[in-house]
């Protein structure tokens, strides 16, 4: 999302780093922690759930808004790491937006397990949106994060929000300046509302594996103390080293025990306390035994950097193969975040120092 210049730390700056490091602009260049679940009332009718009950429906969502319909909603929209969490819990939405395919036609790392030849795309890349298909699919419920104070609801375009959230009620599920517990308790209540079984095996299990992992985890930062972790994303002029302090992830992780490399406060100023900028002539300013890479398809990827950025081959972490993905916007389902918190185990377990 990254290939531009970044505007005010605000909306565009900020929000499109999903979460972590900016380049907001750069996805337009390219194409309160609220306790309340969701409310038991409603089931999902001729909704998206399988074990759902018919009746009225109502959320309340970590805006403090509470959305409301008198069935369960059967017709939903939703961002697409949000749809593939839901989709991991049965509830398949009907269309998505935001990063679904790639240029080659596979499914995008955000869409998870999501048949993206079923969903209806209303948009490929952060904020597009074609309201006349999300009109079409007579929608009664929109669902996305929130990565910021405001309740500003990611990737719904500032310029057509109003004619957008008119068209049905919306959920926001804040994944900012949290630990990424909460949501993934979040997405779970919400899925369980619109009928799903949270009770069922697959659930369970998945959840008893995150479980596992955070204490595997936990473990292995505990024995490798002096392992520093550096979390960077590359375009072709910026390398970012993003901060800690308001990411899910990242806070959930530091939580845990992990070592991170952490620019300063007045580096990440800028970006409104987010990342601070490098040139790639000066990425070797914080010395880092492993690198966390964003995975996302709108940034630039280790291997083409291996070919490209000479100053990336020189670093230590490069040098000694110690260079993961980081799953930069989560797909907050248990299933997905259990692999999450592996990886980084076993790169913390086998990894030497070297920066």
């Amino acid at each position: 999302m990254h290939r531009a210049r970044l505007t005010s730390p605000s909306r565009r700056g900020i929000l499109a780093a999903g979460g972590a490091l900016g380049l907001g602009a750069a996805l337009a260049a390219c194409g309160a922690d609220s306790k309340d679940s969701g409310s038991k009332d409603g089931g999902a009718g001729t909704g998206a759930g399988k074990g759902a009950r018919s009746g009225p429906w109502s959320f309340k969502d970590d805006r403090g808004k509470t959305a409301k319909a008198d069935k369960v909603p059967a017709n939903i929209a939703a961002f697409t790491s949000v749809a593939a969490a839901l989709w991991d819990y049965g509830i398949e939405c009907k269309g998505v937006f935001g990063p679904t395919r790639t240029k080659d036609g596979k499914a995008d790392v955000q869409a998870g397990d999501i048949d993206v030849d079923k969903v209806t795309i209303l948009g490929n890349a952060w904020g597009q949106f074609n309201i006349e298909k999300y009109a079409g699919l007579a929608p009664d419920l929109l669902v996305t994060t929130v990565y910021d104070t405001a309740g500003t609801l990611w990737s719904v375009p500032e310029d057509s929000k109003d004619k957008i959230l008119g068209l049905a009620p919306s959920v926001g599920i804040s994944v900012y300046d949290r630990q990424m517990t909460r949501p993934l308790e979040r997405l779970l209540a919400l899925a369980e509302s619109l009928g799903a079984d949270v009770k069922a095996a697959k659930v369970v299990k998945a959840k008893q594996r995150f479980e596992a992992a955070a204490a595997r985890l936990r473990k292995a930062a505990k024995a490798n103390p002096g392992i520093r972790v550096l979390v960077g994303s590359a375009s072709q002029d910026i390398f970012y080293v993003s901060g800690t302090n308001l990411s899910a992830d990242l806070e959930y992780f530091k939580s845990l025990g992990v070592n991170f490399v952490e620019p300063s406060e007045a580096a990440k100023k800028a970006s409104g306390g987010w990342f601070e900028n490098l040139s790639w002539e000066n990425i070797d300013k914080y010395p880092a035994d492993v690198i966390m890479m964003d995975n996302r398809t709108a940034t630039i990827q280790p291997a083409d950097l291996d070919k490209d950025k000479a100053t990336w081959r020189k670093l230590p972490a490069v040098r000694a193969g110690q260079v993961v993905p980081r799953v930069t916007e989560p797909i907050y389902s248990y299933a997905k975040c259990a692999p999450v918190l592996e990886d980084l185990a076993e790169a913390i377990e086998k990894a030497r120092k070297v920066g």
